[in-house]
């Protein structure tokens, strides 16, 4: 049994002259959602720009992982001077454009003063380069001493989706420190959308940091990780509440999420909320658990063994 296609009018021609009052009506509700809406204003950053500037970023941060093959002593100096070139050029022009958010026209000075703001926060961001890669080192390192599993660094740069997403935060996370509005934010998200770990910029995390597997976790805003802290799939460090004010306004710029001291593993699906949370040093704590308060250092902390029923099948 096949259903009827309905007919409007007397055809394609009666139909598409409905669409002029169609758009219309779609304009008109601009002006009743302007908080969605983004006319007369700076242009906003482009995601796909952002995107292409990981994806350079990737192979300076590891070259001949990903595009080229033979690079050499004789050819890398220029060839990462073209992707630097490249990330200087696109990432300024994306922070200019960041650095115009709120603003409601973009006069020419406006646009010269960002401009200049963007391409002195790019050169700070690959001054930084170097540093970003010892430590990236350290938490491939990392991966190799917690996953007996992982049989070389390559396979933690090829395979690890919990690398993918530390690459992307720490990236992001100079940004953030540089004080770039919006693009952190994108960047981190795009890495969520591909592996399921959400790490948001504002968290401050240590060095030799590994995710095992990865998946569902999520680490807040003002998070504090210390080193060589390894967290399993589904890990939650969140906010237990959100304060408001006498308006009835969240507050902001808080300490909602824990803090995580040395040599700490959290094993798959706990969740540890507030900001007043401190899990001391060399703990660890178990699957599955939900932690609202401080842990001392050198603790365990498990949940009671639950009791297995096994029936027999006749």
């Amino acid at each position: 049994m096949t259903s009827e296609i309905p007919v409007v009018g007397n055809g394609s021609t009666s139909v598409r002259s409905t669409l002029p009052e169609i758009t219309k009506n779609i304009v008109a509700s601009y002006a009743l959602t302007r908080s969605t809406s983004r006319l007369d204003c700076c242009p906003l950053p482009n995601k796909e720009a952002i995107v292409h500037v990981l994806n350079d970023l990737n192979e300076i941060l590891f070259p001949g992982y990903r595009r080229r093959d033979r690079l050499d002593t004789s050819n890398i100096e220029y060839y990462v001077g073209c992707l630097v070139d490249d990330v200087f050029e696109t990432l300024s022009a994306q922070i200019a454009r960041a650095l115009c958010e709120g603003a409601i026209s973009c006069d020419a000075f406006l646009r010269q003063r960002v401009q200049l703001g963007g391409e002195e926060i790019t050169r700070e961001f690959l001054r930084r380069i170097p540093e970003l890669r010892l430590q990236l080192a350290m938490d491939v390192e990392a991966a190799i001493k917690g996953d007996p599993a992982c049989k070389s660094t390559d396979e933690v740069v090829f395979c690890y989706p919990g690398f993918d997403a530390i690459v992307v935060y720490r990236v992001a996370r100079v940004l953030w420190e540089l004080g770039v509005p919006l693009i952190p934010r994108i960047m981190t998200e795009y890495a969520h959308s591909n592996t399921g770990i959400d790490i948001h910029p504002g968290a401050k995390i240590g060095d030799h940091f590994f995710i095992d597997h990865g998946t569902g976790v999520v680490i807040g805003e003002t998070c504090e990780i210390g080193d060589w802290v390894k967290l399993y799939q589904g890990v939650t460090l969140g906010a237990l509440s959100f304060k408001r004010d006498s308006n009835g306004d969240l507050v902001r710029n808080t300490k909602r999420h824990p803090t995580l001291e040395d040599n700490v593993v959290v094993y798959a699906n706990a969740t540890i909320l507030g900001g007043d949370v401190v899990i001391g040093r060399n703990s660890t704590i178990g699957s599955s658990v939900w932690i609202t308060e401080s842990v001392a250092p050198n603790s365990t902390v498990l949940i009671e063994e639950p009791k297995l029923v096994t029936r027999m099948r006749h």
